[in-house]
């Protein structure tokens, strides 16, 4: 569609998440609607066969068909400037779907170490049980990303900024590697949001999402996605058809609603995370932080270039070990206890023992995933009330 059909073509990033996608029904709605059915009614038998087919677009089945589903595709793909999306059940489901979809046994899978915990148990226990063998490499490392790339080698994974530590990587520079050995750059994306980072026009290929975390930002439904160029995402949508790791109409639509205000809020979680923590890395009682908006962090720069902010998600250090972990995060009374990230809500988590705790001990050293380590991802409370209830903790050490 050209510019003239299309009134969104050159949209803004605010508007595309407010208007991306939608297609209303004959019954004129403002807001999106919830098609909450499993299949839908053919014309004719002919259609029927040329929808199973793919010879006439239209919907088939709710597993990989469906209109709610269709609309927060469409809007993701938008933000991230990709040519296709596809939704998933997780934020899991979305990386899983993408392995399967294009590895085989046999092939080769370069991953960074600093990725969540559970991404790492997928690609080093799961995928090698099919025959997929994984290698795992520092993230900023880009020697260590060219050495361990092999003539069966697929994809290149990671994220960035990554959980728990905040690492950057070079985008651009790992694009550059990718694309000379015939690879596929995998880049979640899930701290970020486009909102504040698009690795697809940094050179990626493909984009991963837990849709979970500040794409709905309230903490109430699973969903994820992954974005591209229509080619692999074909194939990805394929895998989905046959194996229904699908995102349901209604997760759809409370990400879409999600999507309206991401913006607002990852503006608001960027700025409270950077008043954290710069008053963490003043703070006695703590060893170090780990934010990319600090100057002190070795990927400042980095991210400044990468991105129009640096996020809600921060790490910190405290003086002691589990013990002083834990009684920071035990003395807390705001703050949610709870894994999960990109609420509205602040949330404070201890990874060795809970997001990574999975990990070997020498997987979790390698990853600088310390007993006195503690994850924040911050809220949009005012900042001196997150201060002062951290703080209660961290005065007792």
């Amino acid at each position: 569609m050209n510019d003239e059909l299309d009134p969104l073509a050159k949209a803004h990033l605010d508007t595309l998440a407010v208007r991306a996608g939608q297609v209303r029904s004959h019954e004129g709605e403002h807001g999106e609607p919830i098609y909450t059915t499993s299949s839908y009614v053919f014309d004719s038998a002919a259609q029927a066969a040329a929808r199973f087919s793919g010879d006439e677009d239209g919907n088939v089945y709710s597993r990989y068909t469906n209109p709610t589903v269709r609309t927060f595709q469409d809007r993701i793909a938008a933000l991230e400037g990709g040519e296709a999306a596809v939704g998933t059940a997780s934020g899991m489901a979305a990386i899983l779907s993408t392995c399967m979809a294009l590895l085989k046994s046999g092939d080769h899978v370069v991953c960074s170490r600093s990725v969540f915990g559970t991404t790492t148990v997928l690609f080093t226990k799961y995928l090698e049980k099919f025959g997929v063998s994984v290698d795992l490499v520092p993230l900023t490392d880009l020697s260590a990303w060219q050495a361990h790339i092999q003539a069966s080698t697929k994809l290149l994974f990671l994220e960035t900024p990554s959980n728990p530590i905040c690492e950057v990587a070079n985008i651009p520079k790992l694009a550059e590697l990718a694309q000379a050995h015939n690879c596929l750059l995998v880049v979640d994306n899930c701290f970020c949001t486009p909102a504040l980072q698009k690795p697809l026009a940094l050179g990626a290929d493909i984009v991963i999402h837990s849709a979970t975390k500040y794409l709905d930002g309230q903490g109430r439904c699973l969903g994820g996605a992954v974005v591209g160029k229509k080619e692999p995402l074909n194939e990805v949508l394929g895998f989905i058809r046959t194996c229904g790791p699908t995102m349901s109409p209604f997760n759809a639509w409370v990400f879409l609603k999600g999507l309206e205000t991401l913006r607002l809020r990852m503006e608001a979680h960027s700025s409270n995370a950077l008043a954290l923590a710069q008053w963490l890395e003043q703070h006695p009682k703590v060893e170090h932080v780990y934010y990319a908006g600090l100057p002190s962090h070795p990927g400042h720069e980095l991210a400044k270039q990468q991105q129009t902010a640096f996020g809600g998600v921060l790490s910190f250090q405290v003086t002691g070990g589990k013990e002083a972990a834990w009684k920071v995060i035990d003395s807390t009374k705001i703050l949610s206890v709870t894994a999960n990230l990109g609420d509205v809500k602040t949330t404070i988590i201890h990874p060795a023992t809970t997001t990574h705790g999975r990990l070997s001990d020498d997987d979790k050293k390698a990853a600088k995933i310390t007993d006195n380590l503690i994850r924040i991802a911050v809220g949009i409370e005012n900042i001196d009330d997150i201060k002062d209830d951290i703080d209660r903790g961290l005065a007792l050490l």
